[in-house]
């Protein structure tokens, strides 16, 4: 079973889509804690409805990335609630080594893009900006690099001639719910 620490920054859909998948029995893992970087971040606010605990994580002095003391502390927070795997979901800081180090192959990110297309930041814009026709979502295995670990699962979304950025990332979003739960059920069931 894994027990998850899910890291996010913002609204918490992809923690919630994974919470649930466990309640349901098709996902065996358990939520250990869940992190923000964000005070404000309403991941919070869905960890304490699930009643898993709810850590507010200050990164400071770094604005892009995980890193020094408050690495030691997530580390450290992590292993003492029993987790041993980490989800990033909608997690906007780079993770640096010792995280990778501390949990070496148990780290899974999802990207709103077609990985090794559109990595980074807007991925939705950056699609449209290159005129692709399709798009989707990668979950992905961590490495040092930014969105290039091994791939897990991708779906993928078409782009409609119509679309702005916010339509094509909602429907993006509605692929990453089934995707995320979908990859981490193939490594608890060690399907990889």
């Amino acid at each position: 079973m894994l027990n998850i620490a899910v890291f996010g920054s913002g609204s918490g859909s992809n923690y919630q889509a994974i919470a649930e998948a466990i309640e349901k029995g098709q996902l065996n893992a358990q939520i250990a804690c869940v992190f923000a970087d964000n005070q404000d971040a309403f991941i919070l606010e869905r960890a304490r409805k699930f009643g898993h605990p709810a850590i507010y994580l200050d990164c400071a002095p770094f604005k892009s990335k995980l890193d020094g003391e408050a690495e030691q502390r997530a580390i450290g927070m992590i292993k003492e609630h029993g987790g041993d795997f980490i989800a990033l979901a909608g997690f906007m800081r780079i993770v640096k080594p010792g995280l990778l180090r501390a949990f070496a192959g148990r780290i899974v990110n999802i990207h709103p893009s077609l990985l090794p297309n559109f990595p980074g930041l807007h991925a939705g814009k950056q699609a449209l900006e290159a005129g692709a026709t399709e798009t989707g979502c990668t979950v992905h295995f961590v490495d040092e690099g930014i969105d290039t670990g091994p791939v897990i699962i991708q779906k993928r979304v078409e782009i409609l001639p119509n679309d702005t950025e916010e339509t094509l990332m909602n429907r993006i979003h509605e692929q990453e719910h089934i995707a995320y739960p979908e990859a981490l059920r193939r490594i608890a069931n060690g399907d990889l």
